[in-house]
């Protein structure tokens, strides 16, 4: 799929992951000893998908330093000292357009997506995730289903993954019944993996916006906002124990994830 931009919301403080985003933004916690926004770009280019627009907040700098030296360290490296040349040798990367914008310390979601509105505001639709879940959502079907719906935006409507176990109750207070780590097969939430119509951005009012609220809100009010429904694999990293849980399946080879 060429010439699809892909938006990636990179700049919160991932508080509830506070014991690694002290050090670094949440996007560049890393998976495999990549970031997790390396995975994220790799399902996307696999598919064919290879400019994105990063908006970067908190720690941002860090990340704009990691895709600087990007195909520096992708590669053999030879060094001629008599006239200070570099060249690369035995390339190793991606074929990636990436542009880092700063979209503010403290933009919300729906903020940083205005704030690049020049950058996709010609285009006839475009991709939009978080920069900190990872699903084997099929890009191409998604897009498919957002064209054939022709609504302004598309979600993908995910699983919850499941967190706790689920017990039952007598009167006398006596566990009934206990199952482990059960989700609820009719519940779907939010997993991003959007296809939006640049047209969304006139419902965000300013940096303060946040996507998740009044512009989804609205655009389900007036019937332009469709879920892509996907009852595969979907993570989100929001805890210590959500990292080691992705982390796990990477070393064990059991990443669904990975489809490159």
């Amino acid at each position: 799929m060429n010439n699809i931009k892909l938006v990636i919301l990179a700049g919160g403080y991932g508080t509830r992951i506070s014991e690694e985003t002290n050090l670094k933004p949440k996007p560049m916690i890393e998976i495999g000893g990549k970031p997790i926004i390396w995975h994220i770009m790799k399902i996307y280019s696999f598919y064919g998908i290879n400019e994105f627009i990063v908006c970067c907040g908190h720690k941002g700098q860090i990340i704009k330093e990691y895709f600087h030296n990007y195909a520096l360290n992708s590669s053999d490296l030879v060094i001629n000292l008599n006239n200070n040349n570099l060249e690369l040798k035995n390339k190793n990367y991606d074929p990636w357009k990436i542009t880092l914008v700063d979209t503010g310390e403290d933009t919300m979601t729906g903020g940083r997506i205005k704030r690049i509105k020049n950058l996709i505001k010609n285009e006839k639709f475009f991709c939009m995730t978080y920069g900190d879940g990872l699903s084997n959502v099929n890009i191409n079907k998604l897009i498919k289903f957002h064209l054939t719906q022709k609504k302004l935006a598309t979600l993908t409507a995910c699983f919850p993954p499941p967190r706790f176990g689920a017990i039952k109750l007598n009167n006398n207070s006596l566990v009934s019944s206990f199952k482990e780590k059960v989700r609820e097969t009719n519940s779907f939430v939010n997993g991003g993996f959007f296809v939006l119509s640049p047209e969304v951005i006139k419902l965000i009012k300013n940096d303060k916006t946040k996507w998740e609220e009044y512009p989804l809100k609205k655009l389900s009010e007036i019937n332009q906002l469709v879920a892509f429904r996907h009852t595969d694999f979907w993570q989100p990293m929001d805890t210590i124990n959500d990292r080691k849980k992705l982390e796990d399946l990477w070393l064990l080879k059991n990443c669904p994830w990975r489809i490159w």
